[in-house]
């Protein structure tokens, strides 16, 4: 174990397996989760109620908590979801219980802390803003023409068609959550992606304060690149593609390091030559077995993974004054 304060940002899937994996490493971790979900469970309650989507957060809350039998059950609860075809069809425990602490409370950070203690939650799980967020996406290639189309909302972007040149927010700068600022500000490590690249990982570089706390930032500043392009928002992108939408998003970021999958890369050379552009001085591409072993679904090994980034923190002490 390790004593750095590690910061993950993203959501859903993606942001679980660097928390499974981050949780390995510290127990001073922090998840900075999207808030833009407009689908599902999160995106009724969202329109209901007028409240932060759930879902990425309640999935953040599960992945960081205690492993004792009794933590353990209440997080299989929270993640339980209900089936049928009544009200609560599709809906899950902890979006509910979210829902109401945040409706109780009238703020969503006492929410997440107060579930996080039912949990035992190693670390602490905030929004990256108090406010729900909308994505605007610009597609080419719609009904196989040349125009360039404007589409609303995470679902619609993430399962376009089309091909995706650029997302923004709605509201156009929405403000940071204070304490996910202050988190950023504090750390050892920054940890962006994997994940949906533009629902999950971009978002948090389009929140002006958010972005600017991170390009600012002492912390050393790590971009883990998923296993495969996605159906939908990436689909047919390479390695070397995502890091360029990275930096075509937020010119000014500069990474320490970059992870991915050694199976993933076709050409690390390419690889290489994209990450030159955003790479800090002393900064590297890290290549090793992240993977799991599962034939239908590309996911990350959190025991691997762990490994990847423990080997990434060694390679090069934290950047603290």
């Amino acid at each position: 174990m390790t004593t750095a304060k590690v910061v993950a940002l993203g959501g859903g899937h993606g942001l679980h397996a660097t928390l499974s994996a981050v949780r390995l490493l510290t127990d001073e971790v922090t998840a900075v989760v999207t808030v833009a979900d407009d689908g599902g469970s999160s995106g009724r309650l969202r329109r209901e109620l007028g409240l932060l989507p759930p879902g990425d957060l309640r999935m953040a809350l599960a992945a960081l908590a205690a492993d004792d039998p009794t933590c353990a059950r209440w997080s299989e609860l929270v993640q339980h979801r209900f089936g049928g075809t009544g009200a609560l069809a599709g809906h899950a425990v902890g979006n509910l219980l979210l829902a109401g602490l945040m409706d109780t409370f009238g703020d969503p950070v006492a929410a997440l802390d107060e579930v996080g203690v039912l949990l035992g939650v190693r670390g602490r799980v905030l929004p990256m803003s108090c406010e729900p967020l909308d994505i605007e996406a610009e597609v080419t290639g719609l009904g196989g023409s040349g125009r360039t189309h404007r589409i609303r909302g995470q679902v619609a972007v993430a399962a376009t068609p089309g091909r995706v040149r650029r997302v923004w927010l709605l509201p156009e700068a929405p403000k940071a959550c204070a304490e996910a600022l202050d988190a950023v500000r504090d750390a050892d490590v920054l940890v962006l992606g994997p994940g949906s690249w533009f629902t999950s990982v971009l978002p948090h570089l389009l929140v002006p304060d958010l972005r600017d706390a991170i390009i600012g930032s002492r912390a050393r500043r790590v971009v883990v690149l998923n296993l495969a392009p996605e159906p939908g928002e990436t689909a047919g992108f390479s390695p070397e593609q995502h890091l360029a939408v990275l930096s075509e998003h937020a010119p000014a970021l500069r990474v320490d390091a970059v992870l991915a999958d050694v199976a993933a890369v076709a050409v690390p050379e390419r690889l290489q030559q994209a990450a030159a552009a955003m790479l800090s001085p002393g900064g590297r591409v890290h290549l090793a077995p992240v993977a799991a072993v599962d034939p239908m679904v590309p996911r990350h090994d959190p025991v691997a993974l762990a490994e990847a980034l423990g080997s990434v923190l060694a390679a090069a002490a934290p950047r603290r004054t």
